[in-house]
């Protein structure tokens, strides 16, 4: 009997375990990004940079996870705008820490901008109050 709970035991923490890392899996699944201030338009010289991981699935929705260091960022979004150009916000993130952001809950693009994806034209960046326009960006590479 005890071997048998301890069997369901194994079991029920390789299940555990396998879909933590199913988890894993589909947020690494996503574009990794770096964000630079020589990426802004115009470009911005700081020392700052961020670090995050987009996720934009067939269904449109939406998932980032992003920090920055060396700023005190005041917000940060997902525009519409091809490389070299800016334009409008079309998802702004979610502050979860004083240099954290995520997308919000139920995130999603419309076709139109699911096509500007597709199409490589949107870039995420992040604002401070030195560089209200912003300060650190990338450009998200459709898939």
């Amino acid at each position: 009997m005890i071997a048998a709970r301890r069997h369901c035991l194994v079991i029920a923490l390789a299940v555990a375990t396998l879909g933590g890392c199913a988890s894993m899996a589909y947020e690494s699944s996503g574009q990794q990004v770096r964000l630079w201030g020589s990426s802004e338009v115009p470009p911005v010289t700081t020392q700052a940079y961020g670090t995050g991981v987009v996720n934009i699935a067939a269904d449109r929705s939406v998932t980032v996870t992003l920090s920055v260091i060396g700023m005190a960022p005041t917000a940060a979004h997902i525009h519409e705008g091809a490389a070299g150009s800016n334009g409008p916000v079309i998802v702004p993130l979610k502050r979860i820490a004083s240099d954290a952001f995520v997308a919000p809950d139920n995130a999603m693009l419309t076709e139109a901008q699911y096509a500007a994806y597709k199409a490589g034209n949107l870039y995420i960046n992040v604002h401070s109050a030195k560089y209200p326009n912003g300060e650190v960006r990338a450009q998200i590479v459709g898939r």
